[in-house]
């Protein structure tokens, strides 16, 4: 039987040294996959002072939930990142990390029991710290330039069904006109300001340039995961219009 974490769910603690003082009130939940080759190793370098890296939680692929750092303090999980005019994503979230190899070492589907465990989490931590849908993210959203985790593989819809994170069913992939890196004009700006609306960091330029790309690619890997190219179809565009549709404060 396991002690009880912040959340009041069955767990154990795994102390890491890797955290310190929140700058500001909580609002974010962070997923991410570990992207190491066995959990044990992803628990080593998350709790090695060394590594500099730790996280709240691990939730292991038998759905066992560990915690590493109290909910009160920050965990060093997001590293460069940003969400809606926000650059320490650290102070303002609580970071999941579910033990997957990820896509440098065998990325593969999350088994149902570790997902449940992560619902169960997540739901919890939301309706404590009253995280809006909109706000339970993952790494790759806040670090679209060199993070794809948790992958296209991590199953948002059926989270979203369990009353955490916000989804739509995404517009289905077909022909017509798309935009791509080169690509420029006013089209490509309302692009971007669609995708800046929503939360990503996007300097409305005209220029469909890495950067754009790069957030195109992260909204699919989140939205639209049967095709995670960067490359802005119709599929894309209308499932980002449709999201923003269902944001309480942008609808």
């Amino acid at each position: 039987m396991g002690v009880k974490t912040d959340t009041g769910l069955p767990a154990r603690l795994r102390p890491s040294p890797n955290h310190n003082e929140r700058s500001g009130e909580i609002g974010l939940l962070l997923l991410h996959y570990t992207g190491m080759t066995s959990g044990e190793e992803a628990l080593q370098r998350l709790c090695d002072p060394r590594a500099e890296v730790s996280a709240h939680y691990v939730v292991d692929e038998d759905g066992t939930i560990l915690q590493l750092v109290p909910e009160s303090r920050r965990a060093w999980h997001a590293g460069r990142s940003y969400w809606k005019g926000e650059r320490d994503i650290n102070s303002r979230s609580i970071g999941i990390e579910i033990v997957n190899p990820g896509h440098e070492n065998g990325y593969r589907p999350f088994p149902d029991a570790q997902v449940q465990s992560v619902i169960e989490l997540a739901r919890d931590i939301c309706a404590r710290h009253g995280i809006a849908p909109q706000d339970v993210l993952g790494h790759s959203d806040v670090a679209p330039d060199r993070k794809e985790d948790p992958g296209e593989l991590f199953p948002w819809d059926r989270l979203a069904g369990a009353g955490v994170g916000l989804h739509v069913p995404p517009e289905p992939v077909s022909g017509g006109r798309f935009f791509q890196q080169g690509d420029g004009g006013q089209p490509v700006e309302a692009l971007q300001s669609m995708l800046a609306l929503y939360g990503f960091e996007m300097p409305i330029t005209g220029v469909f340039d890495e950067r754009t790309r790069a957030a195109v690619a992260a909204f699919q890997r989140h939205h639209r995961r049967e095709r995670v190219d960067g490359i802005a179809d119709m599929s894309t565009i209308a499932t980002l219009h449709r999201l923003l549709q269902k944001v309480p404060q942008l609808g």
